[in-house]
């Protein structure tokens, strides 16, 4: 078993740890019962070599509340990989621009291909580059040229295969370490029509780079390369809609407070607005999301993490104004979840963490990670939640 398994490089994607998971509805609801949902879950999976992949689970929540997985398969699924059909080439310079990779090189890459541009024509013009003795190439801007390129691409999973048996593995070069922590949310446009977005992070063992994922159906993902000054550091979350018109996002981009962001183009963010500061000594050292805002009659619900002594990641919660969400309207002030002697050891030890909730018949369903190896799931009615909140004058 140990020679087959070298020869056909089997690979165990969770021998490590399986952790911090998002819920949304799954997009499938025929046959549940009245007052059930099905939903999909999220979770990064890291295994061998701490390389961390996203891996999926589907059950059904009834209304009573339990909660019910389904069967967990033992091998996964390879999905077809693509490149995307054409790359703007005005977009591509925005992105270099942001990247700090605009140069002589670039300029002079870019100048030879059109509007529109293919994967297999960027190249050969860069290999045409490279080999010209005439042309001094900055190394470093040829990489990041050849980075960006991968960076944007399309997974297809088979559609006999089952939801758990779908992960989207690193697959380009920044992501060389590991796909990290998304947070899925389900988008609704201004028509009613719906669609799902994730935010992750690409790790290529030196630096982070913000990714957006869509997908209608969980079996096509476009992976695209977030834009803009203001896309920096770990932890964004996508509102499910749309705010006086403009696409709203959660960020942390200090690593230490948290903020929001606008924008007229889902693709690019170039401004923030800092909205929350640590307060409380459970959470002094450090504040995120923990996945995208949840609206309810009262506003926007969010979970937040919160990181205190002996770096301990604790959940808590705010409430931002349905029509201004820069503007905090109430918060908890004291921890909703925080690690229990059971919860404590793992992987990373002393952290409770999620990427995203679900509300449910009026009850708050929150997967979470426990240490950083394990999940499970709490649940909440959201009355009391809101009832536990100081409200803000």
């Amino acid at each position: 078993m140990l020679i087959g398994a070298y020869f056909t490089m089997e690979y165990s994607i969770e021998s490590a740890a399986l952790f911090n998971p998002s819920i949304v509805p799954h997009p499938d609801q025929s046959g549940v019962k009245e007052g059930s949902i099905r939903f999909i879950m999220s979770l990064r999976a890291t295994g061998e070599g701490h390389i961390s992949s996203i891996e999926f689970r589907s059950g059904i929540i009834e209304n009573n509340f339990s909660i019910l997985f389904d069967k967990v398969p033992e091998f996964v699924e390879t999905p077809n990989i693509l490149h995307d059909p054409f790359y703007d080439k005005h977009l591509f310079q925005l992105k270099l621009e942001d990247m700090k990779a605009w140069d002589n090189t670039s300029s002079r890459i870019l100048k030879q291909l059109p509007d529109l541009f293919t994967y297999p024509e960027f190249k050969v013009i860069l290999r045409e580059s490279f080999l010209d003795p005439n042309f001094e190439c900055n190394d470093k801007t040829i990489n990041t040229l050849n980075w960006l390129a991968n960076s944007n691409y399309k997974v297809r999973f088979d559609e006999k295969s089952k939801i758990s048996e779908r992960v989207i593995f690193p697959v380009s070069e920044n992501e060389s370490r590991g796909v990290e922590d998304a947070r899925f949310v389900q988008f609704f446009d201004d028509n009613g029509g719906y669609s799902y977005y994730a935010t992750y992070t690409a790790y290529n063992g030196y630096i982070i780079l913000p990714q957006l994922i869509e997908t209608n159906d969980f079996l096509t993902f476009n992976i695209i390369t977030l834009n803009g000054k203001a896309v920096q550091n770990k932890g964004m979350a996508l509102f499910p809609r749309k705010i006086n018109g403009k696409y709203a996002m959660l960020s942390r981009q200090d690593g230490e407070n948290n903020f929001i962001m606008y924008s007229d183009n889902i693709h690019f963010w170039q401004t923030s607005q800092l909205i929350q500061e640590p307060e409380y000594p459970w959470e002094f050292i450090q504040i995120g999301n923990c996945g995208s805002p949840i609206e309810i009659n009262e506003g926007w619900l969010v979970l937040t993490h919160g990181v205190g002594p002996m770096r301990q990641y604790c959940i808590g919660a705010i409430l931002l104004d349905i029509d201004n969400p820069g503007k905090i309207i109430a918060r908890l002030e004291e921890p909703l979840l925080s690690p229990n002697e059971e919860e404590r050891e793992g992987y990373v030890p002393n952290v409770l963490y999620s990427c995203g909730a679900l509300a449910h018949n009026n009850k708050l369903i929150i997967p979470y990670a426990m240490s950083d190896i394990s999940s499970g799931i709490a649940t909440i009615e959201i009355s009391r939640l809101i009832s536990c909140m100081k409200f803000i004058k």
